[in-house]
């Protein structure tokens, strides 16, 4: 199997990088009331994760569309990307300060976007990596 990613190229971060990064930026203003929350999205403290983000439920009664849609809303994937920061980012309350650590996370995570005819390893999705044990040291070691 080709492996593009091993040939040891690097290259600006991918779109899913970008996306992703700007979810998880829009969630913290959501959490620190920053801007309107019209999807109602909750949130709760725990000691051990801190700040976490409520995952809406769906019943799995519903056709598989609907399923589909609202796994893939952001009501979902905002709250899924949050609670898979590491504990010391989503306790920041300083904006310009957690914009930095997150800018600096994100690059830190491996960032091999799919190519077209060679093998890919995940998604390239933090919510991939994150339970990926090449990275686990990223989540401080800590296998999800």
């Amino acid at each position: 199997m080709l492996q593009f990613w091993s040939c040891g190229l690097t290259f600006p971060p991918h779109f899913q990088c970008r996306r992703e990064r700007y979810i998880i930026i829009h969630m913290w203003k959501l959490l620190h009331g920053k801007t309107s929350n019209d999807l109602g999205i909750t949130f709760n403290n725990r000691p051990r994760l801190g700040t976490q983000a409520v995952i809406p439920a769906l019943s799995r009664a519903s056709s598989m569309k609907f399923q589909s849609m609202h796994d893939s809303s952001f009501a979902v994937i905002g709250p899924k990307l949050w609670n898979a920061l590491p504990h010391h980012l989503n306790s920041i309350a300083d904006f310009p300060a957690f914009k930095a650590s997150l800018t600096a996370f994100m690059l830190s995570v491996p960032d091999m976007p799919p190519v077209r005819g060679y093998t890919s390893s995940n998604s390239n999705s933090i919510l991939a990596w994150r339970s990926d044990s090449s990275a686990s040291a990223l989540w401080g070691g800590q296998h999800f």
